[in-house]
């Protein structure tokens, strides 16, 4: 969320010296987007932000994707996803193409090595659990709800606090913000915006270390992992400001808009980026036409693929999908409420159903993980009812 903020010691001016308390300088980094141009930030580091005692790589992280087969919709069941290690290693990628990936991790370990992402921004939807969130640019308390945005080059690390997280996970090659219908000429959001920046929670307490010994950073680039072994903590920024650093927002504050007769899915539109954009369903009251019906219309996904990650309630337009199932319905095929949800939507008030969806704009390949998990039958769901 680009809005200007500071955390810690800075000095009065950019580029100018900065002196620790024994005299020594404090070693400034500009990060930032698109070569300048983009949002950035500026921090200032107890030592040499390049300093790495040795370098190892751990292999290619490019996902491998298999033959997607006669087009079809399709469901896969994510409930019981092994559980076991921490966030990063326990993900799993189902869903991508060359502008996004989707996927699950159902972590029960903290990390005990950090992690930078530095060839794509990561949203990680909290669905269950809770935990800090630390960066070079300070703490971020999360819990179930939560999305937290990451941009590229963030060096992180996660500390769970609950026996167990289950997160839902957007990788995007592009930077990820608040769509700019949602925006006026300065970036502030708009009256009309579902929420506002009093509702964006930027990092709530800088924690630096100075510590020396041996750190591990793994770091995703170039579609590869590599072990960076540094000679001091990475979290040792003094302070820094600027419009680039990682903030959280919760779904619980996304404020539905509704209407007289049913909206399309840009009004629960949350986020967008390069391709694709992320909308939530929340607790919401339903149309109020007096022949309004609550379900959505079938709908052809032209140029869009849709997928839907379930997460609580009972959503009124599907029937065979429960509770952390994911959903893709490819373009080139309509789709909608299945046989009997129609009728049953109407006279309802409101709904309790919270899910997270992504709309990509090029069709998504299916991982090889998701096989195991793909419910066969999801297709014939529309054929129950042979009088629809």
């Amino acid at each position: 969320m680009a809005y200007y903020y500071k955390l810690g010691d800075i000095p009065h001016k950019r580029h100018t010296q900065f002196r620790k308390p024994t005299g020594g300088l404090y070693r400034e980094e500009v990060m930032g987007l698109e070569g300048f141009h983009g949002v950035q930030s500026v921090l200032y580091h107890h030592f040499l932000p390049p300093r790495v005692l040795r370098t190892e790589y751990l292999g290619d992280a490019r996902v491998v994707y298999t033959d997607y087969g006669a087009v079809r919709h399709r469901a896969f069941a994510t409930a019981n996803v092994p559980a076991g290690d921490d966030p990063v290693s326990a993900r799993r990628t189902l869903l991508g193409n060359a502008d996004v990936t989707l996927g699950v991790s159902r972590a029960t370990q903290s990390m005990r090595y950090f992690y930078r992402n530095a060839q794509a921004y990561e949203v990680w939807f909290v669905h269950e659990g809770a935990g800090v969130l630390r960066t070079q640019f300070g703490r971020l308390d999360f819990g179930s709800g939560d999305y937290l945005v990451i941009p590229y080059g963030v060096t992180w690390q996660m500390a769970l606090s609950t026996p167990e997280a289950r997160f839902f996970i957007i990788e995007s090659r592009s930077q990820v913000a608040p769509p700019k219908r949602y925006r006026n000429a300065f970036g502030q959001l708009l009256e009309h915006a579902p929420y506002c920046e009093r509702d964006i929670r930027p990092p709530s307490a800088l924690e630096t270390y100075t510590e020396r010994g041996e750190f591990e950073v793994r770091v995703k680039v170039r579609d590869g992992i590599s072990r960076h072994c540094l000679d001091h903590h990475p979290f040792d920024v003094v302070g820094w400001d600027g419009y680039l650093y990682p903030w959280a927002f919760s779904i619980h504050d996304f404020e539905p808009i509704t209407g007289r007769v049913h909206q399309p899915p840009p009004a629960h539109q949350t986020f967008e980026a390069h391709n694709f954009v992320v909308c939530s369903f929340v607790p919401r009251l339903f149309d109020y036409h007096p022949l309004a019906i609550p379900a959505p219309y079938a709908h052809s996904n032209v140029n869009s693929d849709e997928v839907i990650y379930y997460c609580d309630g009972n959503f009124m337009s599907r029937k065979g999908i429960a509770k952390y199932d994911i959903t893709l319905h490819p373009s080139g095929l309509p789709h909608g409420p299945q046989p009997g949800m129609t009728e049953a939507s109407i006279g309802a008030k409101e709904t309790q159903e919270l899910a997270v969806m992504v709309d990509t704009f090029n069709p998504l390949h299916v991982a090889i993980p998701a096989l195991e998990l793909e419910k066969p039958d999801y297709q014939a769901t529309w054929l129950e009812g042979s009088g629809e």
